[in-house]
C-alpha cells in the first residue's frame, strides 16, 4: 500500500462543534472510570473552556481537518502550544487531540495526520511535538511508536476499593 498523504485545513465552525462534542465525550468516558459521570462531563467541558477560550479562533491553536488526495475528510487534529510551558514561551507544541474517522482507520491515515501535524509544528517554529495517550489505548500507542514517539514520562493509576468509615 502506498503511503497516505493528507492536507490539513482549518475546521469550519460546524466541524469544530462536532470535533469538540466528540473530544469531550471521549474525555468524559475516560474520566468516568475514576469519577462520577456528571463530574467527568463537567471536567471535559472545563478543559475545552480553559485551553480554547476563543474556541476555533484561540490564538496559537490549530484546529484542523485532514483531507486525503480525493478531498475526503479522513480525520482531524488539535495542535497548540505545550501546556506544560509558560504562556508565550512554548518552544514545543502539543497534540491535544487526533482522530481518524472510523471508515479510514487501519489504512495509514493516522501516520499521515501525524506527519502533516509535524510539518505544521515545524512551520510554526516549534522544536518538538508532545502528546498524552491513555494507557489502555493500545492502537494509539502502537501508532505513536511506529512514528518515532518515545515515552517521555509515565503516570500510573490504580483504583482502590472504598470502605465505609467505621467511626461514623
Amino acid at each position: 500500500m502506498d503511503a497516505q498523504k493528507v492536507t490539513l485545513r482549518k475546521m469550519t465552525p460546524s466541524e469544530y462543534d462536532a470535533a469538540t462534542e466528540h473530544r469531550e465525550a471521549d474525555t468524559a468516558r475516560e474520566l468516568g472510570k475514576s469519577m462520577p459521570e456528571e463530574l467527568a462531563r463537567e471536567r471535559a467541558h472545563q478543559g475545552t473552556a480553559q485551553f480554547l477560550p476563543d474556541g476555533l479562533d484561540t490564538a496559537g491553536h490549530h484546529l484542523v481537518v485532514a483531507e486525503n488526495r480525493s478531498g475526503e475528510i479522513v480525520g482531524n487534529a488539535w495542535i497548540g502550544p505545550d501546556p506544560r510551558q509558560a504562556a508565550g514561551t512554548a518552544s514545543s507544541a502539543w497534540l491535544y487531540d487526533i482522530n481518524v474517522s472510523p471508515a479510514f482507520r487501519r489504512r495509514g491515515y493516522g501516520s499521515a495526520i501525524l506527519s502533516a501535524a509535524e510539518e505544521l509544528v515545524a512551520r510554526e517554529g516549534w522544536t518538538s511535538l508532545g502528546l498524552n495517550v491513555f494507557g489502555d489505548n493500545e492502537a494509539a500507542i502502537a501508532l505513536y511508536h511506529r512514528n518515532g514517539y518515545d515515552v517521555a514520562s509515565m503516570s500510573l493509576c490504580k483504583s482502590v476499593q472504598q470502605f465505609p468509615d467505621i467511626n461514623s
